[in-house]
């Protein structure tokens, strides 16, 4: 009987995935102003209304879909060297802003979100926000065990860390390599690290 309570359940988690992924196949294959709820809804084999029902707009669907791959996908590990996880998080953040489908989607986002003030505030909400905190949550269990110095406050340093890589993709020529990623934690382990063992010659 334990079970029974449990299925709707699933099933529902199992179709949230489902609209998350078609959602962004048609925007990798649309763009942003090409989707649509209803687009979604076909695609998917169900009606606008269920899609309503969990989001409020387009906007909201496609960076849940975002954020979510994001999170699935592009989380940090820990295994007890913040460099090393930040640097191999980076380079895979790196890899995804600058590949389908998260790099076109998220450059159309933020194109359109510059004439859209609720756009440009669900990006923060929905995305932007998720990013910054799975960071400072990152560097904050190495402030706990004793990798980076226990009186700093790291809520700009995770804005930092995560801005930069956006700046590089978004407005730069320049690539998000390892050399642009060595450089940028060899000057956080630096301001903040309690060791030398973060630079990049370790």
């Amino acid at each position: 009987m334990s079970d029974t309570p449990a299925t709707p359940r699933r099933r529902g988690a199992a179709r949230t995935e489902e609209l998350l992924r078609v959602t962004l196949d048609l925007a990798a294959e649309a763009g942003y102003a090409g989707l649509s709820i209803e687009a979604v809804g076909r695609r998917a084999g169900v009606g606008k209304h269920t899609i309503y029902r969990r989001w409020p707009s387009k906007a909201a669907l496609l960076l849940d879909a975002l954020s979510h791959v994001w999170t699935r996908d592009l989380d940090y590990r820990d295994t007890g060297d913040v460099r090393r996880d930040l640097r191999e998080q980076f380079l895979r953040s790196g890899f995804a802003l600058s590949s389908p489908p998260i790099g076109p989607i998220y450059r159309a986002v933020i194109a359109e979100a510059q004439a859209d003030s609720v756009l440009r505030a669900t990006l923060h909400e929905r995305f932007l926000a998720t990013v910054e905190q799975s960071t400072l949550d990152r560097i904050t269990r190495a402030q706990h065990t004793g990798e980076l110095t226990a009186d700093a406050n790291l809520e700009f340093a995770a804005e930092v860390l995560c801005g930069t890589l956006y700046y590089r993709s978004l407005l730069s020529t320049r690539p998000i390599d390892e050399a642009a990623i060595d450089g940028l934690l060899d000057m956080f382990m630096a301001a903040y690290g309690t060791t030398d063992q973060g630079l990049s010659g370790h």
